[in-house]
């Protein structure tokens, strides 16, 4: 199979990815997970309670239990990535795998202490025309994952968000009160930087990062009270596999 889509769009279609897994081993975006553990060894111990989110096929649930985090959780929305990885990981009992939107989590609140996302929430937003205004429809879609991502965590517990997205287009998009959780970020890799944000349930905003959600707000306000125009939020991207370094969320 050739795993690069005739469109972009088809990034967001279940049936490419269940196709793709059929035949496709294992594939890493943004690096494996040695390229970060430094930065996750800070943020998450190995007796927590972890949850990953669109893991598909990537090495790095094995790789994160060989290092000693047991506890682990992976969802994806494919079903054929879900009983691959499942078979592939059997000699690996305190991890589970289950099929799930990460916008309809089928979880308690307050279940994990730890959620952990690499490069799930960037494959959303490979139609979008501009980094400092995302369609309604993608806006919506990382509200619903971001509600309940917070609702699962725990008090004090951690989201990690694994992206190449820089923190002047994330952050308007995790500056949240509701979400009820401080940002805070750090950067790997060389020449071309991936970023790892930090999100930690319970506590404030920092001054910064309420002031960029009060002034977004504002400016949703007073769009809000303009007559609506009408507005072509598709794009076209050039079609290649590393579509992630096409859009800049």
């Amino acid at each position: 199979m050739d795993y690069v889509p005739d469109d972009n769009s088809r990034y967001k279609d279940v049936d490419y990815w269940d196709e793709r897994y059929t035949t496709e081993q294992s594939y890493d975006w943004l690096g494996c997970f040695s390229k970060f553990r430094h930065i996750l060894e800070n943020h998450v111990k190995k007796e927590d309670s972890i949850l990953i989110l669109g893991c598909g096929n990537s090495s790095m649930s094995g790789d994160m239990y060989t290092a000693g985090y047991r506890s682990i959780t992976n969802i994806d929305y494919s079903s054929v990535c879900i009983s691959a990885m499942a078979a592939r990981h059997s000699d690996c009992p305190d991890m589970t795998w289950r099929q799930m939107d990460v916008r309809q989590l089928c979880f308690p609140s307050m279940s994990f202490d730890v959620i952990l996302e690499k490069a799930t929430l960037d494959a959303i937003s490979v139609e979008e025309k501009s980094p400092w205004d995302v369609s309604p429809q993608t806006a919506c879609f990382f509200h619903q994952a971001l509600s309940e991502i917070s609702r699962c965590l725990k008090p004090g517990g951690r989201f990690v968000s694994v992206t190449f997205a820089q923190p002047h287009f994330r952050k308007r998009l995790y500056a949240r009160t509701e979400y009820n959780w401080s940002i805070k970020q750090h950067s790997y890799g060389t020449g071309f930087l991936y970023y790892v944000y930090v999100m930690t349930k319970g506590e404030k905003l920092s001054p910064e990062d309420a002031d960029l959600e009060k002034k977004l707000l504002e400016k949703k306000l007073l769009e809000d009270t303009k007559a609506p125009a009408n507005r072509d939020t598709t794009t076209q991207h050039e079609d290649k596999e590393d579509f992630l370094s096409n859009i800049d969320l």
